[in-house]
């Protein structure tokens, strides 16, 4: 027998990306921990595709959740979804420390180039590197045309198998054998082991 007066209890759904935010902004360590294991694969996945770098990429993850804790009480639900509002502060943080990274490469390769200075050793190396590259390019006019053609596509020009075989119009297979018997011939006109 059912009493009149009470009503059957319904389950209480799980609260919302935005209702944690709303916690986070209080405080509530407990929300940023669900909150954390709510959102943090694709937050790393975004960080991932734009960083590369994994561990920076971690470490990115991480400042991104340092922010949504200090920033929580900035979300405005008015403007939003929550999840929207996390990806743009990690996508800004990813971009930012590419940015950095690469302006610091810069300024390395701008500092090297100013301190650089030839010495006898680099001057030597120079000399036997053009020597080396004389021999090869000598090897190479001992191949066939078709052998030349598709190494120098694929060694020179930079292209894949299947780039070749689309620019020659040929199979990939043949490519492959062109390039592989070459590389033979090289070798042998070379004496390389």
């Amino acid at each position: 027998m059912r009493l009149p007066w009470l009503r059957p209890v319904e389950p209480l759904s799980p609260p919302t990306h935005e209702d944690l935010i709303r916690l986070v902004a209080l405080g509530d360590e407990a929300a940023f921990e669900e909150l954390y294991d709510a959102v943090a694969p694709r937050v790393f996945g975004l960080v991932r595709r734009v960083v590369r770098d994994p561990s920076q990429s971690q470490e990115v993850t991480q400042e991104v959740f340092v922010d949504i804790w200090t920033q929580a009480a900035r979300f405005d639900a008015d403007r939003g979804r929550a999840m929207s509002w996390i990806l743009v502060i990690a996508h800004r943080r990813a971009v930012d420390r590419v940015r950095a990274s690469q302006s610091s490469m810069d300024r390395d390769l701008r500092q090297g180039i100013k301190e650089y200075q030839e010495s006898y050793d680099d001057v030597a190396d120079t000399v036997e590197t053009t020597m080396e590259a004389e021999r090869v390019h000598q090897a190479l006019e001992t191949l066939t045309a078709a052998q030349q053609e598709a190494i120098r596509l694929a060694y020179y020009g930079g292209y894949t198998h299947q780039e070749v075989a689309e620019l020659l119009k040929i199979p990939v297979g043949t490519v492959k054998t062109r390039i592989r018997d070459g590389m033979i011939r090289l070798r042998d006109r070379l004496g390389v082991a």
